[in-house]
């Protein structure tokens, strides 16, 4: 696989007006898709796309060249207007697409936008597909001949998602519940509160007045402060937050404290487990996921397997392992069996579930406090060049050290950013001292091999 030119990990994405997200480059980007969607010519009609977008101002303008260069390929195209991005993963099968495209930039300042597929199995494109998008991008003929002018139509009623969200909870399941509700001014401020209220909740909503440019700020799941004060003022039952998308998860507890997101992912694992129904006894994370995971998850007869970061890498590994819940420690949590992408949403509710069908009927502290988390470190320093690690002889003979010392009790991860000129440590281990003790060695190793 070469390196892709105009995605990254998650679609493509920068600021508003720039070489790529910006009208002309969408449209473009638009007759790209369209063009591979016609080449896998899965029927006689005519290719169909859905496509949604978040509360961003610049969204409308970069939806609508997206349209133009789809149509101007002989797709049709299915509008839904302001959607999660779960919701549109959801709307390609539900209609039968073979694209769905969603214009967000997730969790992201509003001057940023992006944009991002879906496969007609409702999951996000493999390396290969967007790899085939860029060489028609790149392609001379992308422009020639005259336009085949497919035809768009406006389906901007969700009651396909919200109906699968709600059947989640026995109905009235959260009749005595208050819940407060932060869509950080983002796609899912209608939806989020809308099902909780179907589910007999007293919704208490934050972050449910978009105006295009106040997404993500100061709210959300990037800023779950006023979250956490509004649950305890308020004597709530839970506080939740989605991101820009929705497709993120926050929770904050009865007590108003955010609880951490591998203690959600250890949660839903443990109650997965002990009822029988994690496949292959298995919690996908990724390596950024603290290793108290592996602990409490190996205390229940359970394991933990990891990926690179990011959420697209979890779910290819649930998709091909046959596993059923993953997800990363940034509150992006995966379901493959009832959804084809991660929800915010979709993952409160089962985070509810667990309370609700937990004897006793515990609290959310009480639950989250079964994960403890090894002590951490992590720095992140500026480096001149990114030579390959095997090749720096120093860092290279630290971390052997460090690994072969802590074993199975602790961890190191070093890798380079990719986006920024820096190098990024981990260590994660039982004993706090020896975890400060081995930081210091591999900043030492690094400075020595010369990348400072």
């Amino acid at each position: 696989m070469r390196k892709r030119k105009y995605f990254g990990t998650d679609g493509v994405r920068g600021r508003f007006g720039d070489q790529w997200i910006n009208p002309e480059f969408a449209r473009r980007l638009g007759r790209a898709a369209g063009q591979v969607l016609a080449e896998q010519g899965r029927s006689s009609h005519r290719p169909l796309a859905v496509i949604g977008r978040d509360t961003r101002e610049s969204g409308p303008v970069l939806e609508a060249a997206l349209v133009d260069g789809l149509r101007a390929s002989g797709v049709d195209v299915i509008r839904l207007g302001v959607a999660p991005t779960a919701a549109v993963a959801l709307a390609v099968l539900h209609y039968g697409a073979g694209l769905g495209v969603v214009v967000t930039a997730s969790h992201n300042p509003a001057d940023d936008n992006g944009i991002k597929f879906f496969s007609a199995e409702g999951r996000k494109l493999t390396d290969q597909a967007e790899e085939d998008i860029e060489r028609w991008l790149d392609d001379p003929r992308l422009n020639e001949g005259a336009a085949r002018t497919g035809e768009v139509r406006d389906e901007p009623d969700l009651a396909f998602y919200e109906e699968r969200l709600i059947g989640i909870l026995p109905p009235g399941a959260l009749q005595g519940w208050t819940i407060v509700m932060d869509a950080a001014n983002g796609a899912g401020f209608r939806t989020g509160p809308r099902v909780l209220r179907a589910l007999g909740a007293r919704v208490i909503a934050l972050g449910d007045l978009p105006d295009g440019r106040n997404i993500n700020e100061g709210v959300g799941s990037q800023h779950p402060k006023i979250l956490a004060a509004r649950v305890r003022s308020e004597g709530a039952d839970l506080g939740l937050a989605l991101d820009g998308d929705g497709d993120r998860i926050v929770a904050v507890d009865e007590t108003g404290e955010v609880v951490p997101g591998d203690a959600l992912l250890a949660l839903l694992a443990l109650h997965a487990l002990e009822g029988g129904k994690l496949a292959h006894r298995t919690l996908v994370v990724t390596v950024q996921s603290n290793l108290g995971l592996d602990a409490v998850l190996r205390a229940a007869g359970g394991k933990v397997e990891r990926t690179d970061v990011g959420d697209r890498n979890v779910l290819a590994r649930l998709v091909e392992g046959g596993f059923n819940l993953g997800g990363e420690s940034s509150g992006h949590i995966s379901f493959p069996e009832i959804a084809p992408a991660g929800d915010g949403l979709l993952a409160a509710l089962k985070i509810i579930e667990v309370l609700l069908s937990s004897a006793g009927s515990p609290r959310l502290s009480q639950l989250a406090s079964r994960f403890v988390a090894f002590p951490q470190q992590s720095e992140a320093l500026r480096v001149e060049g990114k030579p390959d690690l095997a090749s720096l002889p120093r860092l290279s003979a630290a971390m052997a050290r460090a690994e072969a010392e802590l074993g199975d009790r602790g961890r190191i991860l070093v890798r380079y950013s990719g986006t920024e000129p820096k190098i990024r440590l981990l260590v994660e281990g039982s004993d706090r001292a020896e975890v400060r003790r081995w930081m210091q060695a591999l900043r030492q190793a690094v400075a020595e091999d010369g990348l400072l």
